[in-house]
């Protein structure tokens, strides 16, 4: 049976005035200038303070705490003359973890919240004065997917695809859309730069627009067609690959496992070191791999 997993804070919250806190990194004028110092700002403002601060009682300093995480929260709500701030009470000193293990808000997951925000009676001027940001951003924001059909917004739901991005592919009907978001999670590319070269591919069958954008209109004939042969190939070598995967996956595991217990043999290892180190070193890149461990974790 696996071991439990230790809890890293206290259950509990806790109120602890602001002077007994020590920030383990400090917060410069240039940083009280970025967007995201002024979005945090803009937000405790509006709404207070959401998530509690982390700390770890300092050793030998009576009632000091080093700050683990949020010196801006910290920072901010000095500035505003607050004189204590609710504390998560953290069992370990591991400063290095907590902003590392955030998850960056994706476009297409910004614009579900936006509009669960808007349908619980949130205005969209409440919101834009809580991100810090004008009205009209968040109006484009809740109207990024008008124009995408679903398929493609559940492919690319929780990727960092951007807005401009998005745009182009409102340009083609629903079948290229889900193409182009294919590709894009192929390829690991959501930037605009890309999505334009794959509206460039796009045959003329399937763009909605019937005028050429500016960028295009240099574009010779024989560029677009061959343009449009290179992608349809590359969208069939995916869906190729997609078809495969899993099966190929599934032979390699019990192969992986004979290498395994061959590499586990200190004979066999010694043999493989000394008379072929490149075969050797081929076949630890196998076992390591950790998707052909055949142990998965989430």
């Amino acid at each position: 049976m696996a071991n439990p997993v230790t809890i890293a804070f206290n259950t509990d919250c806790m109120m602890i005035p602001l002077s007994q806190l020590l920030p383990l990194r400090k917060v410069t004028d240039a940083i009280r200038a970025t967007d995201k110092y002024l979005a945090i700002k803009a937000s405790l403002q509006e709404i207070g303070l959401i998530e509690p601060l982390v700390v770890f009682p300092q050793k030998g300093g009576a009632n000091q705490y080093l700050l683990l995480d949020g010196a801006i929260r910290w920072d901010i709500l000095k500035s505003a003359g607050e004189t204590e701030v609710l504390c998560l009470k953290a069992t370990e000193d591991e400063s290095f973890t907590y902003n590392h293990k955030v998850s960056q808000v994706a476009p297409i997951q910004e614009h579900f919240m936006i509009l669960r925000a808007i349908e619980r009676g949130v205005s969209e001027e409440r919101i834009a004065a809580t991100l810090n940001v004008d009205v009209a951003a968040i109006r484009r924001k809740r109207e990024l997917l008008n124009g995408i059909c679903a398929e493609a917004v559940s492919l690319l739901k929780d990727r960092r695809v951007s807005p401009a991005a998005l745009r182009e592919m409102k340009r083609v009907d629903a079948m290229r859309q889900i193409e182009m978001s294919e590709l894009m999670v192929a390829s690991n590319n959501y930037s605009a730069s890309y999505a334009k070269c794959l509206y460039a591919a796009t045959a003329d069958g399937q763009k909605l627009a019937s005028e050429k954008p500016e960028d295009d209109r240099n574009m010779s004939s024989e560029d677009g067609a061959r343009m449009q042969r290179e992608m349809e190939k590359l969208r069939r070598d995916y869906k190729l690959v997609q078809e495969t995967h899993s099966e190929n996956v599934l032979n390699l595991v019990p192969t992986v496992g004979y290498l395994r217990s061959l590499l586990a043999n200190s004979r066999v290892d010694r043999y493989l070191r000394s008379h072929y180190p490149d075969i050797h070193t081929e076949f630890q890149k196998i076992v390591d791999a950790p998707e052909l461990s055949g142990n998965t974790t989430n």
